[in-house]
Parts: structure tokens; sequence; C-alpha cells
């Protein structure tokens, strides 16, 4: 399926240079946010309080974040747990020269601040429910006070998450980040060749360090669901990379008389419609989530939105010209034939 053929191949290789030398400097300032600024890490990685609380019906999330915040827990993560009445709220540890850290203390401090917004929602109901009721008798009001209490929140658990955790998890997501590559490096190399699983994981690194060098230079909290986007973003660059890898193959094999560089770019152009097809698809799935996703999914979808563009221009104007540099040709995939001598009797 194509929305348009281009006829005429696109010189990208005569730009090569250009590109890489863009995709260099992208990549020093991505490393040296990252040296600088560091990772701003999530409770899973740095430890904190961690508190279940049930509802008897959904209440909304978003006024529950704003009281927290009001009441001095930044960054606190409230998201639904399991549906849309229970909710999981983790509070960052305090900071040095604090007091009050206890765990016991830390949860009657969140549930106040829970009870808040129910009472400040129940008093901002008072008067229409008041006005409803015939005539202004104390009985109205107790009814309101009882309706305003309705949506109590109950503690089901509380506990604390040490920074030995997050350690861990920061171990165990480098380890799967670090068995990814191999993965795809063996794929590549098997399938194609190892110039082309060289220039596939330069470019697909390319991509996860500029993603990690977004979230060190505006401080976004980097959390699970974000280093689950990272790999994502991995597994998705690859599969435009094996695309183009693919349609160079084939070119190889067909266009005998092409030099690499107008193989390569008539592979590119040949792709461009799937590209945009594919992409654009996704990136409207991944905006949808950013919009409407709410907090939870904001970091996720921006980790990304950020991946699919980059891993456009990767896959594109990195991968290709790298394989290029590496010395790929025809002669590595077209077999010479050898001739049968009969033997002489």
């Amino acid at each position: 399926m194509e929305f348009f053929r281009i006829k005429k191949d696109i010189p990208f290789m005569r730009h090569a240079l250009v590109f890489n030398i863009i995709s260099l400097i992208t990549f020093l300032l991505a490393v040296f946010f990252l040296v600088s600024r560091g990772l701003n890490f999530s409770i899973e990685f740095t430890g904190g309080t961690l508190l279940e609380v049930s509802y008897p019906s959904a209440p909304a999330l978003e006024r529950l974040r704003q009281q927290l915040d009001t009441d001095g827990f930044k960054d606190a993560q409230v998201q639904n747990f399991g549906s849309s009445r229970d909710v999981l709220i983790r509070v960052p540890p305090a900071k040095s020269g604090q007091q009050d850290v206890s765990l016991s203390k830390v949860g009657e401090r969140v549930m106040a601040s829970l009870l808040k917004v129910i009472q400040s929602d129940g008093a901002g109901e008072a008067p229409h429910r008041l006005e409803s009721i015939a005539g202004k008798s104390p009985l109205g009001a107790t009814e309101t006070e009882d309706n305003a209490v309705v949506n109590k929140p109950e503690l089901k658990r509380v506990e604390f998450v040490g920074p030995q955790v997050g350690k861990e998890l920061a171990t165990d997501g480098a380890l799967a980040l670090l068995l990814v590559i191999l993965g795809i490096m063996a794929y590549l190399a098997l399938r194609f060749e190892w110039r082309f699983a060289v220039a596939a994981i330069i470019a697909n690194l390319h991509d996860v360090v500029i993603i990690l060098g977004f979230f060190a230079f505006f401080q976004w909290e980097f959390s699970l669901p974000v280093l689950a986007a990272v790999l994502a973003v991995l597994g998705y660059s690859v599969n435009e990379s094996v695309v183009v890898f693919d349609r160079v193959r084939e070119t190889f094999k067909k266009k005998r008389g092409f030099t690499t560089p107008q193989v390569l770019d008539h592979a590119i152009t040949s792709t461009i419609s799937r590209t945009i097809i594919t992409h654009g698809s996704t990136q409207m799935m991944v905006t949808s989530m950013l919009i409407f996703g709410g907090t939870a999914l904001h970091y996720f979808a921006l980790a990304l939105t950020i991946g699919i563009l980059f891993g456009i221009y990767s896959s594109v104007l990195v991968a290709s010209p790298l394989v290029m540099w590496l010395g790929v040709s025809r002669d590595q995939f077209i077999k010479a034939k050898v001739e049968k001598q009969e033997a002489v009797v």
C-alpha cells in the first residue's frame, strides 16, 4: 500500500556527511546534559512511601494531585490501581533536613490531604444541594454533610520502598537494555551482514541517548514506563532499519548498474510511502495518549514521540550512510557462480 510513488530517487547520500554531523552534535549535547544534569529518577528508582487507597466511588485523580502538591508532597504520583476506585500513591522520600518522615506520619499526612479534597468538594456542592431541598432546615444541612463524606477514602496499605530496590531496578533496566542491543546485533548480523548490524546499533543507540538527553535537559521524571518506552523505541527503530536494509539487498541484486550511494538512495526513496503510513499512524495513537492519557501516561508518550521522530531520522539518514562508509557492496550479496569442471577420462 502506497499513498504516492516517487519516480525519481532523492539523493540522500549526497548530503550524508551533513546529516551525520547534525546527528553527532545532537548526540554530544545529549551526552553532555546526561553527565552535567543527570536523570530525574522517579520513586521506583529513588525509594519513598507507597500508599494504596480505596474509595467507594471513582475519585478525580487530578484533584488529588493538586491537593498533595499544595500540602508539600512535590512530584507525588497518583494513579489508578486495579480499578477506578483504587488509587496508588507514591510519595518521594523527604529531603535532608526535613522532619516528620516516619512511615506512619507520612501516611497520616497523605490521608489528611485526601480528606481535604472530599471536604472542599462537599463545601462546593453544599449551596446547590441546600437550594434543591425545600427550605433551609438543619436536616438539609445534615444531609449535605453526609453526602460530602460519602466518598471518604480508606487506607489499605502503606509501605516504604527503600533505595536498594531502586538500585536493583536501575541495574535490571540497564541489563535489559544491553540484552536488547546484543539481540538486535545478532539478528541483523545473521540476516544481513555485520556492517548492517553495526550501523543499525549505532543509529538506534543514537535514538536512546537523545531521548535520555531530553529527559536530562528538561529534568522530566524518568520512571519505569519511560524505561519501557526506551526499550520499545529500540525495537521500533530497528524495524525501520530492517525495512530499508531489505530494500538495499533487493536493489543490489536487481540494479546491477547502480553504485552503492545510488542503491541506498533508491532503497530509501522507495520506502518513504511506507514510512509515512507506519510512523504517521503510530504517532497518531501516541499523540492521543500524550493529550488524553493524563499524568500517568504523559512521559511515556513523550518518550515514544521523541523516539519515533528521531527513529525515522536515524534509520534513514544515519544508518544508511554508516553502511555506505563501512564498505557495503554488491559482492557481499551476490555469490559468484562456480563452474563445475568435467572429469577427464
